[in-house]
């Protein structure tokens, strides 16, 4: 039986809270945070973290496919699932594809995902759906969308949720849209979007498939599915026959609505309570509606070790008032640095391409010293052109020693520089990121972490950066 053989999930570290956007603006807008993905996180950076976060424990050479889904992509015209891939460290013969332009990307990319494997095509595919979408300034938009990411690796082996059966509609409806030219995204009035398209899309999704496999919606034991909204998304549980019992609680309140992910998000937190032999219901919308009947095996409690969605949650810091959103987003025209710009050279990016997105260093043969970035001549016992590839994006470390500087070219400042020791050995000079300045010390312990290291030639350079272990 094809299904879910483990998942994974990111949440940013930064939360901002209701009150302080509503203190901006005077006016008042409940309680409550949403996630805000930093200075240097963008769609394709979380999409990283929680594919590694599914990889823990799994054998990632396995994995043929690897679907990402996003409205919120990096690139307009470049995959961002290569980079993914690359980052990951993810085998090169595999299929790569990006997933865009409706926010059921990512149901649509499991469903790619599930056909792939039980026709034989796939063994194993990994599928990824994250969105860090910016709302207008003091909309109606900007207290509940959130960021985050969730990922599904999918596969007929180990199976720790079966898919019971599937049923989708299609839908021309237009409600919420994004043109090329947009800055931000426009939607049309909210009762008509709601009671014209979601709340008669969606059940009709769900009702075709209690039909199609002949189950009583007293049978589902949870149910994740997205809603625009706590209020809309609350009603629509009862449009679907469903009891409060069984609707799994939405983020709305802690992560917000994160677009693409918001399901997928949802999901993953059933998951991580999931009983053997309960039967969830799994629904997305946008453009028509997706409809999953997936139940849990007894493998569902040998995969959950991973930080998931209750690991992010529990790790947070919140962001001090609304500047900092402000700044962290970019959603002011700042000053003009007076450092010249910076360029980035494709050649090399391409030539240190294994040393860049999968963090690849070097141990020598002869004495067992790890080193990085690549070298001929070992450091150590100069020993020449004898070494070993060792991945070190998977390393945690130590802070050997650090310094900040207040004018560096960054939008969240001081920049903190850091050496690390590594464990195992090894030593990683890194700038690092999701960090309280007033912690640091000599001795923490950092991880690895995919990141925007800078912009120059027009393009995005992702590189590795340090932060503090999130518990």
């Amino acid at each position: 039986m094809v299904g879910i053989v483990s998942y994974g999930a990111y949440i940013p570290i930064y939360r901002l809270s209701r009150e302080a956007i509503g203190s901006m603006w005077m006016k008042s807008l409940g309680k409550g945070e949403k996630a805000v993905a930093n200075a240097d996180e963008d769609s394709l950076t979380m999409g990283v973290e929680a594919v590694l976060d599914c990889l823990n424990g799994m054998d990632r050479t396995k994995v043929d496919a690897l679907y990402f889904a996003t409205d919120s992509p990096p690139y307009v015209e470049k995959q961002s699932a290569s980079i993914i891939r690359a980052a990951a460290d993810l085998r090169e013969d595999m299929l790569t594809m990006d997933v865009a332009h409706s926010l059921r990307g990512g149901s649509t990319a499991l469903k790619a995902a599930f056909d792939a494997v039980k026709a034989g095509s796939a063994s194993t595919a990994m599928v990824v759906a994250s969105d860090s979408r910016v709302p207008a300034p003091n909309s109606d938009l900007e207290a509940s969308l959130g960021d985050g990411a969730a990922a599904f690796m999918i596969g007929d082996t180990d199976v720790a949720v079966n898919v019971l059966g599937s049923y989708h509609l299609s839908s021309e409806f237009i409600d919420v849209w994004k043109k090329p030219s947009d800055t931000y995204m426009q939607s049309w009035e909210d009762r008509f979007v709601r009671d014209e398209g979601y709340m008669k899309v969606v059940p009709q999704t769900v009702m075709g498939l209690f039909k199609k496999l002949e189950i009583d919606p007293k049978e589902v034991a949870k149910a994740a599915f997205y809603g625009p909204d706590a209020r809309t998304h609350a009603a629509m549980g009862k449009a679907m026959g469903l009891n409060p019992d069984q609707i799994h609680a939405p983020l709305f309140d802690s992560v917000g609505n994160t677009g693409t992910a918001q399901a997928p998000m949802t999901l993953v937190s059933v998951l991580e309570q999931a009983k053997p032999g309960d039967k969830i219901l799994f629904a997305n919308y946008g453009d028509g509606a997706d409809a999953f009947m997936l139940q849990a095996t007894d493998n569902i409690t040998k995969i959950r070790n991973k930080r998931g969605i209750k690991g992010h949650l529990a790790s947070k810091m919140m962001l001090p008032n609304y500047g900092k959103y402000v700044e962290i987003r970019d959603l002011m025209e700042w000053e003009q640095g007076r450092r010249p710009s910076r360029r980035s050279s494709l050649p090399v990016i391409w030539r240190e391409r294994q040393h860049l997105f999968p963090l690849y260093g070097q141990k020598c043969k002869t004495c067992n010293s790890i080193q990085y970035p690549k070298q001929r001549i070992c450091m150590y016992c100069q020993t020449k052109d004898n070494f070993d590839l060792i991945r070190l994006s998977d390393k945690t470390g130590s802070v050997f020693t650090f310094s900040m500087d207040q004018r560096a070219m960054e939008v969240v400042l001081p920049k903190v520089f850091s050496v690390v020791n590594l464990d195992g050995g090894g030593r990683f000079y890194s700038v690092m990121t999701d960090r309280d300045t007033t912690k640091i010390e000599v001795g923490m312990k950092v991880e690895m972490t995919f990141r925007i290291q800078l912009e120059g030639s027009g393009l995005y350079n992702y590189f590795w950066r340090v932060r503090p272990i999130r518990c």
